[in-house]
């Protein structure tokens, strides 16, 4: 059975309605508490952190959100959830009874009968339990129920939290509205700091720079206050470990602040660059490592000059392009990427690298301006180009427009031009090393005169023939080419200062040179031949013959001209020349004289070892001095054929004289060399070998000796009648020298009497 003693509980009901709203009111004021103490915190740690680092903007939305997420999860478990939880009277009279221990079980058994109980209880033990129930409830204080203390201690340090973020936001509020704008809205104002760090040459905190160049970081520093005695750099490359390093001071400070740098060298990949100063910092800078603009093609045109007929040709590009000179050169330089400015400096050969007092020259281009070499040529020889020691062929800007070459024409290439190209890109990144081109001005060479005097010697007659063999050429082509043939004094002359008055020189042209071609020869079997008998030259004059040759070269300082050996020519009588022609045959005697006993030694060699052995050194032996022999006789050959010709040259040739040089001498001196010395030679690489017997070998070796002294007997002959005729030439000079004595001595006489 049941009992309902809800009537009689009422106060009890009460009591335990008052914990109830006392227990709600604890939450609230505990969790408001709790939060702005979480908020406070969340508030000064945010404020000090970015303060003192300034994080980038993603790092302080994640610290938002988690402060959030944190003062969510506060709200929802120490408010929303405590508030939501059921407060039951048998709960409460259960937390009433824990902290008033001698109510015992009074309260909650009460409430329990109050609610109605399954078991059947005693009437009259509920009633005595529920009235000592209300006379307890009576006696229970409320407030003693919960820990005021706690509360208050909490409530404190949360106003003490709202205080503090009040008391900022009242006396900084600059600084509070800068919290709320980095923190909250997520802006990127910098605080304010004692001391000012600014990097040099980041723009928005991107630096582009030239991929392996040496990058100088440049920060000025300013402070209300002492400067900072230490700077510090921290780089990293990719996922790389962060670099510190200390940055130097550079040069002393003043009112504006100091100067610090470093160098970083030869940098091949993107940085990220942090710099700490005193209390400021710098974050977030990068340093974007791009290519720098390179050539990537050059395309050089040349107009050659009229004079060498002119025309438009393409050059190959390479460091030195030879260019003749005087030609038109249009240079097209072409970069691998698009460019901002582009400039092209010319470097002349013989031009001042600088002249002070200039006002006006390439130098005052600026940006947007085009100037050509034709435009400022005269501007160009007064001044240089931003102090380079060159002329600015043509500068372009074209920042709107990017492009990719840059142009210009040269009118004349005079002298050596070198090309220096600067290009910098639409980022300002400019290439490392100035691109270099040398025009190497070819000058049109002189002709080349290679010619001499073939079959005449120093001493020649009044009639002689000049025969003159070689090659005339030159660059580009001959327009002609001369002969000049001049009489000087004699010896005899220049001693007694009686000097006659030099006659006008002859010139001779050269009719196989008719303009145009690069090159003539004047084989010996066809030389030009000149004569000397136009000239009117006498025994004992000289003469100097001179071959030039003239190109057709219409630049400045008119066509070029070369000149060959100048030859100094004695004129002799045609007996003093046969006097000194047979002087020259006694001794090409002599030299075949020496070749025969050289041979005949050699051949006595092959008896001594006769029978004994048919192989051996005295063949070898031989074989050297047959060589020898050969070489000698077509030698002595060739000259006795010489001296035919310097006969003829001279006009001195007569039929008996032809027919003792050539067929008496030459021919059959050739004809030994060709026949029976050939013979012998073979014969000896034969008997080296085994194939012939030392025997034969010497029988062959005696057939050339019989040939050669032949051919000496035949100028033994020719010696002694010579000899004779020297003779009689020696006894008419005298008879001459005693004609002329006498002549004199009258002479001598016929002046004594007269005076």
């Amino acid at each position: 059975m049941s009992t309902n003693t809800s009537g009689s509980i009422e106060p009890l009901l009460q009591l335990l309605a008052r914990v109830r709203r006392q227990a709600r009111a604890w939450i609230w004021v505990e969790s408001l508490a709790i939060l702005t103490v979480a908020a406070a915190a969340i508030f000064w740690t945010t404020l000090a952190i970015d303060w003192l680092i300034e994080p980038p903007a993603w790092a302080r939305a994640t610290a938002v959100a988690m402060a959030g997420a944190v003062l969510l999860w506060l709200v929802a478990t120490r408010l929303i959830g405590r508030l939501a939880a059921p407060l039951s009277d048998r709960a409460l009279a259960l937390a009433v009874e824990r902290r008033i221990p001698r109510c015992g079980d009074t309260l909650s058994t009460a409430v329990a009968l109050a609610e109605g109980a399954d078991e059947t209880v005693d009437h009259d033990l509920a009633s005595r339990t529920t009235a000592a129930a209300t006379m307890l409830a009576g006696e229970v204080s409320t407030p003693g129920l919960f820990r005021r203390g706690r509360l208050l201690a909490t409530a404190l340090v949360g106003g003490i939290a709202a205080g503090s973020v009040a008391w900022l936001v009242a006396a900084e509020p600059a600084a509070a509205t800068l919290w709320a704008r980095r923190v909250v809205l997520l802006e990127d104002t910098p605080w304010p700091r004692r001391v000012s760090l600014e990097a040099e040459g980041f723009l928005q905190g991107i630096r582009k720079v030239a991929r392996g160049s040496d990058v100088d970081l440049v920060v000025r520093v300013s402070a209300e206050g002492p400067l900072p005695e230490v700077v510090e750099l921290r780089s990293r490359a990719g996922d790389n470990a962060w670099q510190t390093v200390r940055m130097g001071m550079r040069g002393s400070g003043d009112s504006r602040g100091q100067v610090f740098g470093h160098l970083l060298e030869a940098v091949g990949d993107d940085l990220q660059i942090e710099i700490q100063g005193g209390d400021a910092r710098l974050r977030g800078l990068v340093l974007d490592v791009v290519e720098p603009p390179a050539l990537a093609a050059a395309t050089i045109h040349c107009t050659l000059p009229a004079y060498l007929g002119g025309g438009r040709r393409e050059l190959p590009a390479s460091r030195v392009v030879p260019v003749p000179r005087g030609s038109q050169v249009e240079v097209s330089l072409a970069a691998n990427k698009p460019l901002a400015v582009a400039r092209l400096v010319g470097r002349f050969a013989g031009e001042p690298a600088e002249t002070p007092n200039h006002s006006a020259g390439v130098g005052d281009a600026t940006a947007g301006d085009e100037r050509t070499w034709e435009a400022s040529r005269e501007a160009g020889r007064t001044g240089a180009e931003g102090g380079e020691a060159g002329r600015l062929l043509k500068e372009h800007s074209a920042h709107d427009n990017p492009t990719k070459t840059i142009d210009a024409t040269i009118p004349s290439l005079d002298a050596d031009c070198t090309l220096v190209a600067s290009f910098t890109d639409t980022d300002g990144i400019t290439n490392r090393e100035p691109i270099t081109l040398v025009l190497s001005a070819i000058p049109d060479e002189a002709p080349r005169v290679a010619v001499r005097l073939d079959c005449i010697s120093t001493a020649v007659t009044p009639q002689a023939r000049l025969p003159i063999v070689g090659t005339l050429s030159d660059d580009h082509g001959l327009a002609e080419a001369t002969v000049s043939l001049a009489q000087t004094a004699s010896l005899s002359q220049s001693a007694s200062r009686t000097q006659p008055e030099a006659a006008k020189p002859l010139v001779v042209s050269v009719g196989r040179v008719r303009g145009g071609e690069p090159i003539v020869e004047l084989p010996v079997d066809r030389p030009e031949v000149v004569s000397l008998g136009p000239v009117g030259l006498k025994v004992g004059d000289r003469a100097t013959v001179v071959v030039s040759a003239r190109d057709r070269c219409t630049l400045a300082g008119g066509p070029n001209v070369g000149s060959g050996e100048t030859w100094t020519l004695e004129v002799v009588t045609p007996e003093a020349l046969q006097a000194m022609l047979e002087a020259r045959e006694v001794l090409l005697r002599r030299r075949y004289e020496a070749a025969i006993e050289d041979l005949s030694q050699a051949r006595r060699g092959l008896d001594d070892v006769a029978g004994a052995d048919n192989t051996g050194r005295p063949a070898d032996r031989l074989a050297e001095s047959t060589a020898r022999c050969i070489g000698e006789t077509d030698e002595i050959a060739m000259a006795f054929r010489g001296m035919h010709a310097e006969f003829a040259n001279n006009d001195l040739l007569t039929p008996e004289l032809e027919a003792r040089l050539l067929g008496q001498i030459a021919d059959p001196l050739a004809a030994v060399a060709a026949g029976p010395l050939v013979a012998v030679a073979e014969g000896c690489r034969r008997a080296a070998t085994g194939e012939l017997p030392l025997a034969m070998l010497a029988t062959r070796a005696d057939l050339a000796l019989a040939s050669l002294r032949a051919v000496l007997a035949r100028l033994l002959e020719l010696e002694s009648f010579n000899e004779v005729v020297e003779k009689l030439r020696g006894v008419i000079e005298a008879q001459e020298a005693i004609r002329r004595d006498t002549l004199e001595r009258q002479r001598q006489r016929a002046r004594e009497l007269l005076e």
